[in-house]
């Protein structure tokens, strides 16, 4: 790792309060060239001020990309190949957002031939840990800056007085004590901090964006099919869209119908437990339509053994190992057993809720001749059953017999 002073920095930016300060905080500490980089993927407001506020900080090169169709058709759909859920709730909307910005960070800084890249993310959160980690394994040479574990500006407080200091400008609601922190992106909004760091409380509508409460959603749900090949959606409705196009539908369809709100207490990877209120409304419908599909087209081991492994591979991506080799090796084995998850599903979206209602494809390994209980010509004879039933009991009966 090089520790020298860098003659160019590539920062990832916002254009909120923090990121701007920390820009003036690297031009004046360093004394170096600043360049700014603005992903776009989704985060459902406009990222061209971020343009305005880095040229009145000086920046002359500004890197503002539409990454949205990356983002789900590269790292959100392979994730969901494996229906990675962590700690049983959280559909890591955060964490999976973060090797994609930390991989565009590190080309740019090829390109620019910059020494050092550097984020925002404080010294007490899992992003920090993500960003870095994808960093090094894009390039372990780079220099990584972070300056909430550097610097002095060690409050709300202090960071405003700075911003005053050199004419940063401040939105309103910043001025003061925040009530809670938010990142948003094409998969999920999540707020932390300030007014929910107190688990008993409940948390205030005002904190959801995305979606409306469950209890004032329509009274009449909404029925929805979703098609899928070898394992991601590609048509809702009938109608063929692009990925970022699929999660914008399913964000709004699930928006309307109060789905995927929760409020979890997580464990950190830096050791700490944190509570959070997030929204994913077309995750959740995506996460449950997945599993409807691969209900009639998986075989029942492949099943099993992705549920085994789901717990490992959710943690890689929550830990920030998206790039490691581990999780590279489960992603083969996930997207070979998905070659053949292709089908329909049939959903009704309602008050919070999302309800299968029929399941299809021509790769269906569902048989009614197999189990309708009336009569029918198939290979499956019941007096085979008592066999299989004395031979699995044996052990049993053994151990009953000691």
């Amino acid at each position: 790792m090089n520790n020298k002073r860098p003659s160019k920095i590539v920062l990832a930016y916002s254009g909120g309060l923090d990121t701007s300060v920390i820009l003036k905080w690297l031009q004046e500490k360093y004394q170096c060239e600043v360049i700014t980089f603005t992903a776009d993927i989704g985060q459902g407001e406009e990222v061209e001020p971020a343009r305005e506020k880095a040229k009145l900080l000086g920046v002359k090169k500004i890197y503002i990309e539409n990454l949205e169709d990356t983002f789900i058709k590269d790292y959100v759909f392979p994730m969901f190949r494996c229906n990675a859920v962590y700690e049983g709730f959280y559909l890591l909307g955060t964490s999976i957002a973060r090797p994609l910005i930390a991989k565009r960070q590190i080309e740019i800084a090829e390109i620019e031939g910059a020494e050092a890249v550097a984020h925002g993310a404080t010294g007490k959160g899992n992003d920090q840990v993500r960003f870095e980690l994808s960093y090094f394994s894009q390039n372990p040479k780079i220099q990584v800056i972070a300056p909430w574990r550097e610097w002095g500006l060690t409050s709300r407080s202090k960071l405003i007085e700075y911003a005053e200091k050199h004419q940063i400008s401040i939105a309103k609601d910043k001025r003061g004590e925040a009530p809670f922190s938010v990142d948003a992106n094409l998969l999920h909004v999540s707020a932390e901090g300030k007014v929910l760091e107190d688990p008993w409380e409940e948390p205030k509508e005002y904190i959801y964006t995305r979606t409306v409460s469950p209890i004032d959603a329509p009274d009449k749900p909404t029925e929805i099919t979703i098609d899928f090949l070898k394992g991601d959606p590609i048509r809702i409705n009938n109608k063929r869209l692009k990925p970022s196009k699929i999660m914008k539908k399913l964000n709004f369809l699930g928006g309307e119908n109060g789905i995927g709100r929760i409020d979890i207490v997580e464990n950190r990877f830096v050791g700490m437990k944190s509570r959070g209120v997030y929204e994913t409304p077309g995750g959740t419908i995506l996460l449950t339509a997945r599993r409807a599909i691969e209900s009639i087209t998986l075989d029942r081991e492949a099943a099993h053994l992705k549920d085994e492994i789901m717990p490992k591979y959710a943690k890689l991506i929550y830990n920030g190992f998206w790039f490691s080799p581990e999780r590279e090796m489960m992603q083969s084995l996930i997207d070979k057993s998905s070659k053949k998850v292709s089908g329909t599903v049939r959903l009704k979206l309602y008050k919070g809720n999302v309800i299968i209602t029929g399941r299809k494809s021509e790769n269906s390994l569902y048989s009614e001749s197999l189990v309708t209980f009336e009569d029918s010509e198939s290979d499956y004879d019941q007096s085979d059953a008592k066999g299989f039933i004395k031979l699995n009991a044996l052990r049993l009966i053994k151990n009953n017999l000691k």
